[in-house]
């Protein structure tokens, strides 16, 4: 595809683009961490008729061809399903998004005071770039659970909201201007007011005495989960508006589109299924990424229900699926063309982007989609007229990189990768093309009744 997508599509076409693209902004706004989105994910499925795994198990009820259900897994990760008209063993039609982005995280013990300033220690998370951190407003978002059972759910630093931030050093003191930022000073400034009564730790002891007042202790940030994301909202980008510049489009704008496209699916021939995912950023591990058995558990619950289960059947099943890794991929950009191969990386607007293989240099750790895999997904696309692009990730011996595609390949399913180009990928401050949004939507619906 050489045609830049937006002198196709017609006036009503750019309508539609627009106000898909708007929702999504919104989305991007309001749901800044895995719980979030999950939040999110479970509210609307229950607005398209999406019943509770749980709450299904727990009336002994039954599944049946139509019927739509969705399983939450520790408030970080969900699985939504259409179910098929033809029997599970013979496999799914999966689009798997991950749901957590780069950021930084506070430490269990985050109080402590240098020179004057209440201190919040912190811990990053995934694959950033350090110094784009810093003189940045910053927000709170997560959540306190207490001893006795309760939660807070923590948002600090939206709307008119105070901000906080890392404070970075004036260039008048820093010849070098060195961008050799260390994890140990990514430090958060949390306040400048002193408790004069305190026998020590006076500005801390001040921040505590306003914690105390929402019945939040020093010690029950050692039960938290609290994640320090870009304050402030998704907002349009460019003189033409045609792009999104956001927080966490990594991955969460294939994990929008694959959601608002499995909404539109009724009664497939086999069945359909969403993955929102956690952990991707560091390695798709622990209880909530894709190497755990979550999926496997809730598919043979799911399963069961419909009087299919068997070891034999689900492994039939898995092997059978068809999969995208939904994930999103380097755009070229035109202030750095160096690591790019111009032929084969991904350009903005030009369609959602396949990359046959991830891994880095001789392909190592990679997925390798079946080229029978891809022919069939050509002919699905075309006919639903879904613009795409066959890409790479720069480079040969430039880098690379991975998703959750080789953890759901071990089952012997087809995977490939698709998502959306990105500009700034893990920089705060993310921008994307509206064109490819849509067109990733559009690939995903027709995906779910190949």
């Amino acid at each position: 595809m050489e045609t830049n997508l937006w002198g196709q599509y017609s006036e009503e076409e750019k309508s539609q683009i627009m106000n898909f693209c708007e929702d999504y902004r919104k989305f991007l706004s309001a749901c800044k961490t895995e719980r979030e989105c999950v939040h999110y994910a479970v509210t609307e499925a229950e607005k398209h008729g999406f019943k509770s795994l749980d709450k299904i198990l727990a009336e002994n009820g039954k599944l049946s061809a139509g019927d739509k259900v969705y399983a939450v897994n520790m408030d970080k990760s969900v699985v939504l399903c259409v179910l098929g008209t033809e029997s599970m063993e013979n496999g799914l039609n999966i689009v798997g998004a991950h749901i957590d982005s780069p950021r930084i995280d506070l430490k269990a013990n985050p109080f402590f005071e240098s020179e004057g300033f209440c201190m919040l220690d912190t811990h990053y998370y995934g694959g950033i770039k350090k110094y784009q951190w810093i003189a940045l407003p910053l927000a709170l978002h997560g959540v306190i659970c207490k001893k006795d059972g309760t939660t807070e759910n923590i948002v600090f630093g939206e709307g008119d909201d105070p901000v906080l931030g890392i404070s970075d050093l004036l260039p008048h003191l820093d010849k070098d201007d060195k961008k050799d930022i260390k994890g140990e000073d990514l430090n958060i400034l949390g306040g400048n007011m002193a408790d004069e009564k305190a026998d020590k730790k006076k500005f801390t002891q001040f921040i505590l005495n306003l914690l105390k007042e929402k019945n939040i202790t020093e010690e029950d940030f050692f039960s938290s989960e609290i994640e320090i994301v870009p304050a402030g909202n998704a907002r349009n980008f460019g003189l033409d508006n045609s792009m999104i510049m956001a927080y966490g489009h990594d991955d969460r704008v294939c994990a929008y589109t694959g959601l608002k496209a499995l909404f539109e699916i009724e009664n497939p021939k086999q069945t359909a299924v969403n993955i929102l995912v956690d952990k991707e950023e560091i390695g798709s591990v622990g209880a909530t990424g894709m190497h755990s058995k979550f999926f496997e558990n809730i598919l043979a619950e799911i399963m069961n229900l419909r009087g299919e289960y068997s070891e034999l059947s689900m492994r039939r099943c898995l092997a059978k699926s068809n999969m995208l890794s939904s994930d999103v991929t380097a755009a070229v950009d035109p202030n750095y063309l160096t690591p790019f191969n111009l032929l084969t990386d991904a350009e903005f607007a030009k369609g959602i982007s396949f990359n046959k293989f991830t891994g880095s240099r001789g392909k190592s750790g990679a997925n390798d989609a079946n080229p029978e895999y891809i022919a069939k997904l050509r002919a699905c696309l075309d006919e639903a007229k879904v613009t795409y692009q066959a890409t790479e990730m720069g480079k040969v011996d430039q880098g690379g990189g991975g998703t959750i595609a080789y953890i759901m390949a071990k089952y012997g399913m087809n995977v490939i990768d698709a998502g959306v180009p990105v500009l700034n990928m893990h920089a705060p401050w993310e921008i994307v093309s509206k064109a490819d949004v849509y067109e990733a939507y559009k690939c995903y619906k027709a995906f779910y009744k190949i």
